[in-house]
């Protein structure tokens, strides 16, 4: 895993060697092994890497690389794990070429110009994000991999292309002059991360995944394409479904599983994997058991806050597999320890707390290894959220006519949450397990607002949103308009949730929180549930194999059932968070207090202080429970005051009247 960065200029820089070399080290982080720049003067074209050896560690994998022809120049971020047989591909196809070592960047150089870049990004399984100049058509391409693994930003800054893996890169450039896009920040707000293309800064995007750009000038537009549409893929998969029994799809789950697994288990250092004992986690870590002849490492960290503890269950899992398990249980001070480094180590504001834990195992990992595999992907592959579930349910209620549905979403929320909360607590020792819940006032509030929402894609917009109506805490705007993403034609209402979650949701914050937790300590992090055959594969399979009765991801569980019993698995979901709502009541409460004080907001221009004081108000009073929201608004803050190096100049401030 690496770094890369760059620009291309018709103009010429001062110092343009040094400003590259600036821009190469913002990401030492992401590759500390090694660093490379490429200068070409006479075309105003920069490349720079940072490396992370993992494939070849000899100096025969140094970027930037140029190819067998002499045409392409790369500087590339990600792994190819069909590599070897891409290698032996190009060798029957050319075998006059040489390869000098072992390393995946070469291959995939070679391939490039053996076969041309459509071909070659066609045939390649993995995660990437790469820049490569062609010398002859004086053109440069842009590419992020199929599901958006690793990430690509560009943009034009003083008549200069910029790029890079972070915006930390571009910021290095000299004549960046940062000004902060509105609608950005109500994604922000909304959703917990600002979703692509758009990125915190006003002219400055983001790749989509699956993206190719080619910019033949770098201040003129580019002509963009996918070379792999997840649309086109859910469609073929729904058209197509799988025809075997449920016994046939779950062998056939179970082998692609193996294979995908297997494929990631290839490093010359030290390997191991994150384990929470969740349901995609422990998949992962069984496949990687059952085939391997020495214990696995895994990793897993805990808190003493018992709701939100899952380290016990993974301590489980890890003994009946077999693992090298290391697990550590962090204190609301480790935590705390690691709030002043977000801004930077995010680099735009991102809101998804289990950041935090995220990174704190990330960094218990690295400890031991350079590779970690990880199970995300799995919920939105196999409908492992909750709002997958609620989508026949939903279905179910849109049945009675609407003003009869608005009419009892308002009767139901007329009490508090706190006032529910208490009647529940009063009753819940004499209710089955089934029926026990957390915060079970929220929860009555959330059903009450479904119930008066009109529609299904009103329904998703409302269950990802945080906030949602953001342009009430943002100055300067008076609507915010998220990107609509269609659902396939034909596909249920999980299904179009499915689909939104896997465009959107799993991209824009569960992959960013995943590179740059990982990138930060300079460990890579391995998605096998990610690889586009398995993408492929889950879209045939009918609904009925991922979610039966109340139980989600049904077809991935048998699959780990054959490997840990069940009796380990079977719990409530806990997903990975940290008890904000405590917390920001309590050893928080100063660090917030400061950030949001009506002053700053006035000071600052972005944030309108009243709503955001009544929601801190409402909290601490304990009235109700605004932590996710109050923690998107912090996270804004936190980087505004501390992530950009001299925040007062900033463009788009609209400074209020004391």
């Amino acid at each position: 895993m690496c770094g890369i960065t760059g620009f291309w200029t018709s103009r010429t820089l001062l110092h343009p060697r040094e400003v590259l070399n600036a821009m190469t080290d913002r990401l030492e982080h992401r590759g500390p092994d090694s660093r490379g720049i490429l200068f070409d003067e006479a075309r105003g074209i920069g490349l720079g890497h940072r490396r992370l050896s993992i494939l070849d560690l000899s100096a025969e994998g140094h970027q930037p690389m140029r190819s067998p022809s002499g045409r392409y120049d790369l500087v590339y971020n990600g792994e190819v794990y069909n590599h070897g047989e891409l290698r032996e591909r190009v060798q029957r196809a050319r075998p006059e070429i040489r390869f000098r070592g072992g390393s995946d960047t070469e291959v995939l150089l070679a391939a490039i110009d053996t076969f041309g870049l459509q071909e070659t990004l066609e045939s390649i399984v993995g995660m990437f994000a790469f820049a490569l100049w062609d010398r002859q058509e004086r053109c440069l391409h842009l590419v992020r991999d199929r599901l958006g693994i690793k990430p690509l930003y560009y943009g034009v800054q003083a008549g200069a292309l910029l790029f890079g893996s972070e915006l930390k890169a571009l910021r290095a450039f000299p004549e960046f002059s940062p000004a902060i896009d509105r609608q950005a920040l109500g994604d922000l707000l909304r959703f917990n991360s600002i979703a692509a293309p758009r990125s915190i800064f006003e002219g400055i995007f983001k790749l989509m995944p699956g993206q190719w750009l080619t910019f033949e000038a770098p201040d003129q537009p580019p002509r963009s394409r996918h070379f792999w549409d997840a649309g086109a893929v859910a469609r073929r998969g729904l058209a197509n479904p799988f025809e075997g029994t449920e016994r046939e799809a779950v062998d056939a789950l179970e082998a692609l599983l193996l294979k995908v697994v297997g494929d990631r288990m290839v490093a010359d250092v030290p390997l191991g994997a994150f384990l929470s004992g969740g349901i995609d986690s422990s998949t992962v870590v069984a496949l990687m058991q059952a085939q391997s002849e020495r214990p696995i490492k895994t990793f897993s960290i805990g808190y003493h806050e018992g709701a939100y503890n899952e380290a016990a269950h993974a301590a489980e899992v890890a003994r009946h597999l077999g693992t090298d398990h290391t697990e550590r249980y962090v204190s609301p001070d480790d935590a705390f320890a690691v709030l002043p480094d977000l801004p930077t180590l995010f680099d735009e504001p991102f809101a998804d707390s289990s950041q935090i834990p995220t990174f704190l195992v990330s960094k218990l990992a690295r400890e031991s290894v350079i590779v970690s595999l990880s199970g995300d992907g799995g919920d939105e592959l196999f409908a492992g959220y909750n709002r997958h579930l609620w989508g026949p349910r939903v279905a179910a209620m849109h049945r009675l006519p609407y003003p009869l549905r608005r009419a009892l979403s308002r009767a139901l929320q007329a009490p508090q949450p706190a006032q529910i909360d208490t009647i529940y607590a009063a009753v819940e020792p004499f209710l089955p397990d089934a029926l026990k819940m957390r915060l079970p006032g929220e929860k009555m509030q959330k059903v009450a607002t479904l119930l008066g929402l009109r529609d299904a894609e009103a329904l998703y917009l409302h269950l990802r949103s945080n906030i949602a109506d953001p342009a009430t805490y943002i100055r300067g705007i008076d609507h915010h308009l998220p990107a609509e993403i269609a659902a396939p034609p034909g596909a249920s209402a999980a299904e179009a949730m499915m689909f939104r979650d896997q465009c959107s949701y799993m991209p824009d914050d569960v992959l960013t929180k995943v590179d740059r937790a990982s990138m930060a300590v300079g460990l890579e992090a391995r998605v096998p549930l990610l690889d586009h055959r398995l993408v492929e594969f889950a879209w045939s399979l009918p609904l009925g194999l991922k979610l039966q009765n109340s139980t989600t991801k049904w077809v991935l569980r048998q699959v780990l059932y054959r490997h840990v019993p069940q009796s380990l698995i079977d719990r409530p979901k806990m997903g990975f968070g940290v008890p904000i709502d405590s917390w920001l009541r309590g050893p928080l409460r100063q660090w917030a207090g400061d950030l949001l004080s009506p002053d700053a907001l006035r000071r600052q221009g972005f944030l309108n202080p009243e709503p955001v004081q009544k929601l801190w108000d409402e909290h601490l009073s304990g009235a109700s429970n605004h932590s996710h929201k109050l923690w998107n608004l912090l996270s804004f803050q936190a980087w505004l005051t501390h992530g950009i190096e001299t925040p007062e100049k900033v463009r788009g401030r609209e400074a209020m009247p004391a």
